[in-house]
């Protein structure tokens, strides 16, 4: 596994195919708008012009795109990974996607001889330049272990999950946490103001006591400087949202703090803050 296929150099993939430039590795990426890949090419990665040349030469391909209809024109299309790529290839899929087409893609592909894993991550921009990301993993136990080496590059908190499509429900479940407690994040900094807190010294009492959350620590301090600049969009967020919610319903579970989340959510993408990191729904009480 020494030629790493990357597709997806955004915010938090370009960290993450550095990782593997600086390990050594012969890395080949593409992205749509190849200068996404500029600093990743200044690096030393390949430049390869379509996802059927990219998959056609390397021995394991990660992608980190944006949603699921990504994913599957990337994998399953005439022109995708699964039509290129060749027999024992590993391919890992890191992007927020949907637990029936991680499954669906694993079908293809064991078809094929190839190998599939699904792997969705959490961390946010910290985390994948950090290499530090929660890796939640489904797939077949052989592959995972086969391509540990190549996930420890990336992240510290690596979990086999199960079967494929495991690592996205996985994924979904931290989702839902992250949702309603973005709320009490946004909550708790809105109150601290209206009582004539500092903020910030709030911050050091209630961080590392029961409340505490990486939320709390890392998105809170963004809240209160107000930078909106994105370690993970809101468009995303509400996608995954989105993904949780028809999962839930098909599971015949009601997520009323979910539903409540992704509504306030939708409400700031309304209000032009789609392209702003999770921690700008705080927007929606300091006005």
């Amino acid at each position: 596994m020494k030629t790493i296929g990357f597709i997806g150099t955004g915010v938090m993939g370009q960290s993450m195919a550095s990782h593997f430039l600086k390990a050594g590795y012969d890395v080949h990426v593409y992205t749509r708008t190849k200068t996404k890949a500029d600093a990743l090419l200044s690096e030393g990665a390949v430049w390869k012009d379509s996802v059927a040349e990219l998959a056609s030469g390397v021995d394991t391909l990660i992608t980190m795109v944006g949603y699921p209809r990504d994913v599957e024109e990337i994998y399953l299309g005439e022109q995708g990974i699964l039509a290129h790529a060749k027999q024992g290839t590993y391919v890992i899929d890191m992007t927020t996607s949907t637990p029936s087409l991680a499954e669906k893609i694993y079908t293809v592909a064991k078809q094929k001889g190839i190998f599939s894993l699904d792997a969705p991550v959490s961390g946010g921009d910290v985390g994948a330049k950090e290499a530090r990301l929660a890796i939640m993993v489904g797939g077949d136990k052989e592959a995972f272990e086969d391509c540990l080496p190549l996930l420890k590059i990336m992240g510290t908190n690596i979990v086999y999950q199960g079967s494929a499509g495991a690592g996205q429900h996985t994924k979904m479940s931290n989702q839902i946490a992250i949702a309603t407690n973005m709320i009490g994040v946004c909550e708790a900094i809105a109150y601290a103001k209206k009582a004539g807190l500092d903020p910030e010294t709030v911050l050091k009492s209630i961080s590392t006591g029961a409340a505490g959350s990486w939320s709390l620590s890392n998105l809170a301090p963004r809240m209160i400087a107000g930078n909106v600049e994105p370690g993970f969009y809101v468009k995303h967020f509400i996608k995954d949202m989105g993904i949780a919610l028809h999962e839930a319903e098909a599971l015949g579970l009601k997520l009323p703090g979910l539903t409540l989340a992704k509504s306030l959510y939708e409400e700031l993408a309304e209000n032009g803050g789609e392209e702003n990191g999770t921690q700008a729904l705080y927007k929606l009480w300091d006005r």
